[in-house]
């Protein structure tokens, strides 16, 4: 841009030369403005991003959706994360330090390091403190993540001083960082550049609401009690309540959860506090990388391919079968799931039919950890099905890939799904989804009728209409014509972020 203005400032001096001899008059040449556009600055705060550290859809969320606002050359789009111990040291050799500074936690000074790597168009910024962060296992689940995160909530605001990175608007995720939002609105409005900044905070999940006793309030997050009003709810200090009341827009990964979250039902609580502020929620689809889910790319896959050429497809399928022990069957389908082992996930469900669904000629793959009964019971069920079920207790990325290209029938029964991002995955990969018509899975796929349609779903949470679909999905797999038909639908049905970062735009603009 900077070159294209140039040779247009040269231009315009040899043509006021040029008049200067003809008229004989003195003429000074004018230079064109050059308008300087400030590119609009959007942080995000979240505990997780792919491809750094990742437990769930937030990771996946986080890790794609700031890359998809960065093609747009007008904005400036950075993410703050804690620097987990188990971070890629793949990653952590390139992170680059910037400061260091001492961060209230209550009546505590602690230590946060600052570091930046800048990814795929993205400037991370990760938030170091060993104390909080340097732990071996899972990234949550401690007796004092309230304390982890509120340091974490604290110090990523007090980095945008540091580094005079203040954004226009700043965008955070779930309970983990609720109290940034409550720092930033109550505690540091004194401060005009502070003052400026405009807040969206997204609810992945409104069931983990960073909920904590009253004596936390000052002692621990260090809230002034002019606060209390705005962070109590049911007699206890609740983040996700107080970011929802002091947020400037509040929004959900989908359009349906967005509405259900307003009943008591789906809100675990706090579906007042979200028709009091109804005004200002929206409802957002997830999106996915479409280029890190690419089974013409994927280097997990036993054989790649795509909507056009299946027949690495059937590779795929074969391969599974014998890394599982299952018989080498082509004409046999497999249906998946790979899911948290929870309840709220519609396990009960399948609980209730499986050995109903196993006198079929199906083979069923189970792939997820979670609740130890659920653990137990498809434990169970697999040593007494050898042959026709598996059951891996584990998390495992690259054998979910071989399980997503491998399988025929993805199984997503969910009681309550914000979003959800494996039915989009599963699609991605030609394994076509059965779903329940819940949150984002209502949102992202349409039954199969006639020649339109991506998927299967069923509305009630009910064993046997969930019983009834999965049927439905085999004997339209029987049909090779009209299973490639859904399978075409489901591959090419579009989960990038296009569309949706369009729509993030928008809502920053508001």
């Amino acid at each position: 841009m900077a070159e294209k203005t140039t040779k247009k400032t040269t231009t315009t001096r040899k043509t006021s030369a040029k008049s200067t001899t003809t008229t004989k008059k003195k003429t000074t040449a004018k230079l064109p403005e050059i308008k300087v556009t400030e590119k609009k600055k959007i942080v995000f705060f979240g505990s997780e991003a792919a491809p750094f550290i990742a437990t769930g859809g937030l990771a996946d969320v986080l890790g794609s959706l700031p890359k998809a606002l960065a093609k747009n050359k007008n904005l400036d789009i950075s993410v703050v994360l804690p620097l987990y111990s188990n971070i890629n040291q793949e990653f952590k050799s390139q992170f680059k330090f910037l400061t260091n500074f001492n961060v209230a936690v209550g009546w505590r000074w602690q230590y946060a390091g600052v570091f930046l790597y800048e990814y795929q168009g993205v400037k991370f910024y990760f938030i170091d403190n060993e104390y909080y962060f340097k732990r071996e296992g899972n990234i949550y689940g401690y007796y004092d993540d309230g304390e982890r995160f509120a340091f974490f909530s604290r110090a990523a605001l007090d980095t945008l001083a540091r580094l005079d990175i203040y954004p226009d608007v700043l965008h955070c995720n779930d309970w983990q960082t609720a109290a940034s939002i409550i720092y930033l609105k109550g505690m540091y409005y004194g401060d005009e550049k502070y003052r400026k900044i405009k807040t969206v905070f997204t609810i992945h999940n409104i069931e983990y609401q960073g909920v904590f006793g009253m004596d936390t309030l000052e002692s621990l997050f260090g809230f002034s009690t002019s606060l209390k009003d705005q962070v109590e709810f049911g007699g206890c200090v609740n983040l996700m309540k107080g970011a929802i009341e002091m947020t400037d827009i509040l929004s959900t990964v989908s359009p349906t959860y967005a509405q259900e979250i307003k009943y008591a039902y789906f809100a675990h609580g706090l579906h007042e506090i979200i028709n009091k502020n109804a005004k200002k929620l929206y409802g957002i689809l997830n999106g996915i990388d479409i280029d890190y889910y690419n089974p013409e790319t994927d280097k997990y896959l036993f054989a790649n391919y795509n909507v056009n050429d299946l027949s690495g497809k059937a590779v795929c399928k074969a391969e599974l079968q014998k890394m599982l022990n299952l018989p080498v069957k082509a004409d046999v389908p497999i249906v998946a799931v790979i899911s948290r082992l929870v309840s709220h996930k519609g396990l009960d469900l399948l609980r209730c039919t499986i050995e109903n669904l196993l006198t079929q000629d199906v083979q069923l793959v189970i792939l997820g950890k979670g609740e130890i009964a659920y653990e137990n019971f498809f434990n169970h069920i697999a040593n007494n099905y050898k042959g026709k079920c598996v059951t891996i207790i584990a998390y495992n990325q690259d054998l979910s890939r071989k399980i997503y290209s491998g399988a025929d029938i993805f199984l997503m029964p969910s009681k309550m799904e914000p979003c959800g991002l494996s039915q989009m995955i599963a699609s991605r990969y030609g394994t076509v989804p059965v779903v329940r018509e819940t949150g984002g899975l209502n949102d992202s796929i349409k039954a199969y009728v006639g020649n339109s349609g991506n998927g299967f779903t069923f509305h009630d949470y009910n064993a046997h209409d969930m019983l009834y679909t999965i049927n439905k999905a085999i004997r339209t797999y029987k049909d090779k014509n009209a299973w490639k038909d859904v399978q075409a639908k489901a591959m090419t049905t579009d989960f990038s972020w296009k569309v949706q970062a369009g729509e993030y735009e928008r809502l920053y603009d508001k």
